[in-house]
């Protein structure tokens, strides 16, 4: 009895989790679940408009019952986490899905409905789901490559956002001193040319406040120019850095290709479950492509493995 249940459990696992494209019912609940979600979003904008006040009670149902299928799935998720994480413990299984991002990202979607009423931008977390259940992070690896030069670039590019910072403050105080005496109502204390000074030095110009005086004026071209400048700054930056990210791994790619070897994952092996990680540390291995549902990609660490997953390892000499 004990066996046909646990079957049950990794068979409803399946069809919510792995996604899988020759299961049916693994592709239809993703599909469903994508309707649902884009169903609520839908009905979240709508809200908005007064054209559509007649039709609230249609949307609190919409609302309510979309929610209810969240819960639904939620529980599902909670209940077979032990398949997820197979090397856990249940309880330790559980507790890791409940504070994974896909079980944060859930459970911030959910709540709204209940407690958190103002913070509608959390149900807005679904369209990261719809990512998720299609995989877009793993078909394209374009997601790991910003992820790495943003952080290989973080510290010139916490430079120069000092830098913005800097010349922001300054193009306040420059335009309150040039400014003050001539539209004391606008240009009221220094802080009142944040508002300015941004809009300047972002190029966005919005025109609601602006220098009447000959200097000011000529603050406000000279500002504007730096402006230009340090936007492209950390563009510049982050261009340099997918340049030299794409060299890194054409470099290593041509490096390792003879040492590559490619190794498929069935029910008996250890690696099910595992994250990209955690086989690096526990066996030395670098997994360096993963084809899945026809899919190959670069895996992120915390990817897991699954059933029928093609791998390209590295084993490290």
């Amino acid at each position: 009895m004990g066996n046909i249940s646990n079957s049950k459990k990794r068979r409803v696992f399946d069809i919510i989790q792995i996604g899988q494209e020759d299961d049916i019912l693994s592709r239809a609940f993703d599909i469903f679940i994508t309707i649902v979600i884009v169903l609520n979003i839908i009905v979240l904008f709508l809200e908005t408009f007064d054209t559509f006040n007649a039709y609230k009670h249609i949307f609190s149902i919409i609302e309510i019952v979309t929610t209810i299928i969240f819960i639904g799935e939620y529980v599902l998720r909670i209940w077979t986490a032990e398949f997820l994480y197979p090397n856990l413990k249940k309880w330790q299984a559980t507790l890791r899905f409940l504070v994974s991002t896909d079980g944060i990202i859930i459970l911030l979607s959910i709540l709204p409905f209940f407690f958190l009423s103002g913070f509608v931008v959390f149900r807005m977390l679904r369209v990261a789901r719809i990512f998720h259940l299609f995989r877009i992070d793993k078909r394209f690896d374009s997601f790991t490559v910003i992820h790495s030069v943003l952080v290989d670039k973080r510290n010139q590019i916490i430079s120069s956002l000092f830098i913005i910072l800097v010349l922001m403050f300054a193009a306040s105080l420059c335009m309150y001193s040039a400014e003050h005496e001539a539209q004391p109502d606008v240009f009221k204390n220094a802080f009142s040319g944040i508002w300015w000074s941004v809009s300047a030095l972002l190029t966005v110009g919005y025109g609601d406040i602006y220098p009447i005086t000959p200097f000011g004026q000529f603050m406000a071209i000279v500002i504007s120019f730096l402006g230009v400048g340090a936007v492209a700054i950390p563009t510049g930056i982050i261009s340099a850095g997918f340049v030299e990210q794409y060299q890194k791994v054409k470099d290593s790619s041509e490096g390792i290709a003879a040492s590559l070897q490619t190794v498929a994952i069935d029910i008996d092996s250890k690696w099910i479950g595992m994250t990209v990680a955690e086989i690096k540390e526990e066996d030395d291995i670098a997994i360096v492509l993963v084809s899945h549902d026809n899919d190959t990609f670069a895996p992120k660490p915390d990817y897991h493995i699954g059933m029928r997953d093609k791998l390209v390892v590295y084993r490290g000499e």
